[in-house]
């Protein structure tokens, strides 16, 4: 049975301009990868609510579980948690729970719970809080998606709140033979090894080195030994 599939959706228009570089792609790929589910789609999207509106029912109908980093701060231009509920046509109001959580945060550290930060407590209907340990207001998931920060600390944190609840499959391994010749010199035989192992995936990434060409040769899949396997082939081949 193949592994559960995940879509992410990167929102915010500091990302598109440049000015933010986006690392949480990368980091929740590689955690999906050791949790056993296949990050399948990748999309960044403007500070726009009927953009988000259209990519949140896009990518959940076609995934698992869909993931989305950004939008969910004390801003005006924080409008994520509203465009989830317009895709999910729900109601969103300040949720109790997460008013008492905030509250209880902020008179702690003798700061104003004002109306900004009141907005970080506003939830769409039916959702499930996600636990913000770093900064407390919570992200949530609704259905199948699962709604996260976009600083990267409170990301992390809030994914590793996530991922245990949710069933993934056999992690998917990788080895990698490194080889001092361009692609089209092994693009022949490296098609035909893929062909034998149709149940693998094998990528192939150049590289230049000292002038020179060479091409990173990589083989996944969720079965160790099928995975030794088409490594040993690949090794007698180029290696």
């Amino acid at each position: 049975m193949p592994n559960p599939t995940a879509a992410m959706l990167v929102i915010g228009d500091e990302i598109l301009s440049g000015r933010t570089r986006d690392s949480n792609l990368h980091y929740i790929a590689c955690e999906l990868t050791k949790h056993g589910i296949t990050l399948a789609e990748a999309r960044i999207v403007a500070d726009d609510h009927q953009e988000i509106v259209a990519a949140v029912n896009s990518l959940r109908a076609k995934y698992d579980h869909l993931f989305t980093s950004g939008g969910i701060g004390p801003t005006h231009d924080d409008i994520t948690a509203d465009a989830i509920a317009a895709a999910f046509g729900v109601a969103i109001s300040h949720r109790a729970d997460a008013m008492a959580l905030m509250a209880a945060h902020y008179e702690r550290q003798n700061l104003p719970f004002n109306e900004a930060r009141q907005r970080m407590a506003r939830i769409p209907d039916g959702a499930a809080l996600i636990d913000n340990p770093v900064s407390i207001a919570p992200g949530f998931t609704l259905g199948n998606v699962h709604v996260m920060a976009g600083v990267p600390k409170i990301f992390e944190a809030m994914l590793a709140s996530v991922l245990p609840q949710l069933t993934g499959g056999p992690p998917l391994l990788s080895q990698n033979l490194r080889v001092l010749r361009g692609e089209g010199e092994i693009a022949g035989d490296f098609g035909a090894l893929a062909a034998a192992f149709p149940d693998l995936s094998m990528g192939s990434y150049p590289f230049t080195q000292n002038g020179a060409y060479g091409t990173n040769l990589v083989i996944r899949g969720t079965d160790p030994g099928r995975v030794s396997t088409a490594m040993l082939r690949l090794t007698e081949l180029f290696g």
